[in-house]
């Protein structure tokens, strides 16, 4: 794994991994900044190097000259539909931090003070690492709702010479077995910048004369299957219940379970996904947003499993999550996944970085 001069990269909110996971599988390796001390340790276990630090009050002088890739995720619960949406009110107040940064002026903190929730506008703080740092690229992330904030950091990084590309993607085009949507800014200094080539789609595609058609989407099934050592968890003790690997993540895809639905969410419009399809977006954290497997008969099996839900967002099943078991849920419903990041990286990584890589 290179630590060239190429590829320093620095990773704002930078959660569990997902982003780090993503450079990984490119052969880069990055330096992450979280708060969250479970976070940490997760990032830690898994042999990611760590500044445990609030973003928006960590100081960028050192910094400059030294950083050539920058990430980041700002936090999406006052954004994202599974929450209260706080930051709808304050999303006036975000376009005008952003404004304000672009013209050398730091007006965070009193703005912060007129927000109903002061984690909105953390929203721009990749623009302050930005104007302050002058990366060769950039790669940011977040909820469907702050396509318009990232429209307007574009702008403003287009002004200092990016080539900009602001979008919504579908983490189930590139091999992630959920049909997670989120929005993603990604810039160059170097190169122009296009959207990552999709991989996967709702249905196969056949080849053609300009190369193979992208894949079917990857059900949960697909993802979750393991079909090794077994045993009974349901059912009486001499007969029926459902098998699960004792080997692996902890089910197996039998006869039994082909009927299963995936549900996100307690109250009567939650969403429903058979397992013969990706999962829906996997939100945790909340009470309505119980997690859970049904059988063809409507009734609850069990909760999603914290292994499940790490496969389901694209990490390994043996990836080191640390913390509780809702500590654990909560980093993964908030990481982005790994697939996704690698094939967002691959659309921004100047070719000279990703020659290095290989």
């Amino acid at each position: 794994m290179t630590n060239s001069p190429a590829c320093r990269v620095l990773d704002l909110f930078a959660g569990p991994g997902g982003w780090s996971q993503g450079l990984r599988r490119l052969g880069i390796a990055e330096v992450g900044m979280e708060l969250d001390a479970v976070a940490c340790a997760t990032r830690t276990a898994a042999g990611h190097t760590t500044i445990r630090a609030d973003v928006a009050t960590y100081p960028t002088a050192h910094l400059r000259g030294k950083i050539s890739g920058l990430i980041a995720s700002p936090p999406c619960q006052t954004f994202s539909a599974a929450g209260l949406r706080a930051g709808e009110d304050d999303t006036d107040l975000c376009h005008q931090a952003l404004a304000d940064l672009a013209a050398g002026r730091d007006t965070r903190a009193a703005l912060r003070t007129r927000c109903v929730d002061p984690r909105s506008l953390l929203v721009v703080e990749p623009l302050r690492y930005a104007l302050d740092l002058r990366p060769d690229w950039i790669a940011l992330e977040e909820v469907p709702f702050v396509q318009p904030l990232f429209a307007h950091t574009a702008v403003h990084l287009r002004a200092l010479g990016y080539s900009t590309w602001v979008g919504v993607l579908n983490a189930a085009d590139y091999g992630v077995p959920q049909t997670r949507r989120r929005c993603l800014l990604l810039a160059s200094r170097t190169d122009p910048v296009t959207p990552p080539h999709a991989t996967h789609a709702r249905t196969a595609e056949p080849e053609t004369l300009f190369g193979p058609g992208r894949l079917p989407w990857v059900t949960m099934a697909e993802a979750i299957g393991c079909p090794t050592g077994e045993v009974v968890t349901r059912g009486d003790r001499h007969t029926g219940g459902t098998r699960f690997s004792t080997t692996g993540p902890t089910w197996t895809i039998t006869g039994c379970a082909r009927g299963w639905t995936l549900r996100v969410g307690n109250r009567q419009r939650a969403t429903r996904r058979g397992i013969d399809a990706p999962a829906p977006t996997l939100l945790f954290g909340h009470a309505l947003n119980d997690v859970s497997w049904y059988d063809d008969q409507g009734t609850a099996v069990r909760r999603l499993s914290v292994a499940e839900a790490s496969v389901l967002q694209g990490f390994s099943v043996s990836y080191p999550w640390r913390g509780s078991r809702t500590k654990q849920f909560e980093q993964i419903g908030n990481a982005v996944p790994p697939p996704l990041a690698t094939a967002a990286l691959s659309a921004v990584l100047p070719t000279t970085a990703l020659g290095v890589a290989a």
